[in-house]
């Protein structure tokens, strides 16, 4: 039965103890290095939600790298979601992530079977939203299946869109990279009080959350932090400084402040929040659409030569993290559900003159065409080649830039019920083994495959526990769908694309 009313932010159910079944169980405690935390059991699994790894970045701070939290006296409370960078309502999403109302946002949560346990291995998962929106309290980042099959799981809230990564002039950039970086030392100093083991430690992330990954992939000084990566769906676009200091100066101009930390930090967050939109989305229509596929992000990481001194590609093929296990893959379809409005007017003309308007003819149109003979059909074609500029490429060129011994590549095959596409995030539950969870019935339909959860899964469990997966090394790819098979090059299709 469950303790009191449902805790409900958005529509969307919390992790938290409110929305738990009642325990019999004490409820456990565990001392960090800042002081000690309730959590609460939930079945077998002790949660610990809204653990705070720095301090609340407002005011002076809101601005500047990440400060640990302040040490506290008696028993924190970490029953219930901390606050989320994310501000506000975010529309419709494909996931479910709440924004929490409050100022002390970087937060961790924790998921672990047994807090006095030694030595279990440790998940540390990055969430996505392009870097300009996501949070830690969605239901889908729930680790309770982890914790089942012997995992303690970390998610981690970052700051987002610009005080994550805007630049701002006299101030240190990349901060929301050093958020990352910091939850990931609290990680380190912090885990084995809750039964994890610091030299055991995985990190994985999906879309922009892989597109982090790699990142930190690409930075030898944060390979101390983490022994293995699951990378899902990952962008592969850093900002050039030229850009991002452009983007600062203007936003800053349209908000009439100074592009410092201390003129941006004293503008009203609601009022920087609404004035960053239209930068950080850019255009939009087919001339956004063209820019998106020829460039990536408009925000996200930067390559300020202090933190991070290159593109993370070359930095990787340039050898970074080559002795670090990777798992790397896609959705076959990421981003074609986004020609859905235009369909029966796309299925009217052939897919040639669309593409040349997105970028793709001559002579490397054709190639693409000969390197992908089963996608057929103007959205289909036109939907994967965005899919494939956008994501797809990316895993085969960090995949080409690896020792193919320790690291392997998946794609996920299952198409959706309800949209039609193996699209972006329909693996996120399968992932986490949630299928039961607040708004997956609406991509993944009322039955989706448990099997296939059960595969995904246990993969990944059997990677974080062993840093290997269950099928042969890159370019071997594993296909993920209703009947999963093996194949030799999972990602041929995209090599004309570069």
């Amino acid at each position: 039965m469950i303790r009191s009313a449902p805790r409900l932010v958005g529509g969307v159910p919390l992790i938290d103890r409110r929305n738990s079944p009642a325990s019999d169980r004490e409820d456990p405690v565990v001392r960090t290095l800042a002081g000690r935390v309730r959590g609460f059991w939930r079945g077998d699994c002790a949660t610990f939600t809204g653990i705070p790894y720095a301090a609340p970045p407002v005011g002076e701070l809101a601005f500047r790298a990440p400060r640990p939290h302040p040490a506290w006296d008696g028993v924190r409370d970490a029953t219930s979601q901390g606050a989320t960078p994310q501000r506000g309502g975010t529309g419709a999403t494909l996931i479910p992530e709440p924004s929490v109302p409050g100022t002390s946002t970087l937060n961790v949560n924790v998921f672990t079977p047994d807090p006095a346990a030694d030595g279990l291995p440790v998940l540390v998962y990055i969430h996505g939203g392009a870097y300009a929106s996501g949070s830690i309290a969605s239901p889908w980042y729930d680790g309770a299946a982890f914790a089942r099959d012997g995992v303690v799981t970390v998610t981690l809230s970052y700051r987002i869109a610009f005080p994550g990564f805007g630049w701002v002039r006299g101030s240190e950039q990349n901060r929301g990279v050093r958020d990352w970086i910091l939850a990931l030392e609290w990680v380190q100093e912090n885990i084995r009080a809750f039964g994890g083991d610091p030299s055991r430690v995985t990190l994985a992330g999906q879309s922009a959350g892989g597109g982090a990954v790699l990142t930190l992939l690409g930075m030898p000084a944060t390979h101390h932090l983490f022994h293995a990566v699951w990378c899902m769906s990952p962008t592969l676009s850093l900002i050039g400084r030229d850009e991002a200091e452009a983007l600062g100066d203007a936003l800053a101009r349209a908000l009439g402040a100074a592009n410092s930390a201390e003129g941006l930090g004293s503008v009203d967050a609601g009022v920087l929040s609404r004035a960053q939109v239209p930068l950080v989305a850019g255009a939009g229509g087919l001339a956004g659409l063209r820019q998106s596929v020829a460039s990536g992000l408009h925000i996200g990481p930067v390559v300020d030569g202090e933190l991070i001194d290159r593109p993370t590609l070359a930095a990787l093929r340039g050898g970074s993290g080559r002795g670090i296990p990777l798992v790397i893959g896609s959705a076959d379809d990421e981003f074609t559900m986004v020609l859905d409005p235009y369909a029966r007017y796309l299925r009217r003309v052939p897919a040639a003159p669309v593409l040349a308007l997105l970028g793709l003819d001559g002579s490397r149109a054709r190639a693409y065409r000969a390197a992908t003979p089963d996608v057929r059909g103007t959205v289909e074609r036109v939907g994967r080649y965005v899919s494939d500029m956008g994501f797809r490429r990316h895993v085969r060129r960090v995949g080409d830039a690896r020792d193919p011994g320790n690291t392997w590549g998946y794609r996920f095959s299952w198409r959706s019920p309800t949209r039609g596409w193996a699209f972006h995030c329909l693996d996120v539950p399968f992932f986490f083994d949630v299928l039961g969870a607040h708004g997956v019935a609406a991509v993944a339909g009322d039955e989706p495959p448990h099997a296939l959860a059960d595969e995904i899964h246990g993969s990944a469990v059997r990677f974080i526990d062993s840093h290997t997966a269950p099928w042969a090394g890159w370019p071997e790819t594993r296909v993920f769908d209703e009947r999963s098979a093996t194949v030799s090059d999972g990602y041929a299709g995209v090599r004309p694309l570069g």
